[in-house]
């Protein structure tokens, strides 16, 4: 079982993996949903833990649709995270009609080399998330879909979040489940859907606040509870 938590600080990444996560999104824009961090940010923390980070590449928050100015600014932000270190990205693009945007999608992707790709929550605006998931089988870099399943949370989208797991089992493609988990409701969640990867933020954070750090016992305690899953299912 992956367990993933967002980092918005140096400080968030040290106590995110001595709680035992096992990779980092370090994003900046918390409230905004997730912004592309400062590349000082990005050597700092890439520097100062031992997990994978990946780094959310998204240039501004007004939507998920990007201009042919947008898209190079991402390019070259893939170029510079992927030459500081970092593990992999986290990005997502639509077009107007919320279909995957592909142009833009291949033109990002063209500067990834080596580096791990999520794709993220982006996907929960499109049109047709079974077709999206079908459409980016096709693309070998991307390695896991972020998703609530289209709903508001994670635990309001089990149905689809299962049918796409299913859908994806035995591909490349992984089901990156997050939004609205909590300590209280993973075990549930986790038999519902057998997602293997799942994605923490404010369900980790002091206070369940966004705008607080990385709480590293409640990351110990989740941590502890998926060990204990994966060794009875």
């Amino acid at each position: 079982m992956i367990v993933e938590v967002i980092a918005t600080s140096v400080e968030d990444a040290k106590r995110a993996e001595r709680g035992g996560a096992d990779r980092l999104e370090l994003i900046s824009g918390i409230l905004e949903g997730g912004l592309t961090p400062s590349w000082g940010l990005i050597e700092a923390v890439v520097k100062s833990v031992r997990i994978p980070v990946n780094v959310m590449v998204r240039p501004h928050s007004q939507s998920f649709c990007y201009t042919e100015d947008d898209l190079l600014v991402m390019r070259e932000d893939v170029r510079v995270i992927r030459e500081l270190g970092a593990a992999g990205i986290v990005v997502g693009m639509l077009t107007q009609e919320k279909d995957i945007d592909l142009k833009g999608l291949e033109l990002v992707l063209s500067e990834v080399d080596e580096l791990d790709v999520t794709f993220h929550r982006a996907f929960d605006e499109v049109n047709n998330q079974m077709e999206a998931a079908r459409t980016l089988l096709h693309y070998p870099q991307i390695r896991r879909i972020l998703t609530s399943g289209g709903q508001k949370s994670a635990t309001q989208g089990m149905e689809r979040i299962t049918q796409l797991r299913q859908l994806t089992d035995k591909t490349q493609l992984n089901i990156l489940a997050g939004s609205g988990l909590s300590l209280a409701n993973i075990i549930d969640f986790l038999l519902k859907t057998g997602v293997r990867e799942i994605h923490f933020g404010t369900g980790v954070r002091e206070d369940g606040h966004a705008l607080r750090y990385v709480d590293q016992e409640k990351v110990v305690t989740l941590k502890g509870i998926c060990e204990r899953f994966s060794k009875i299912v």
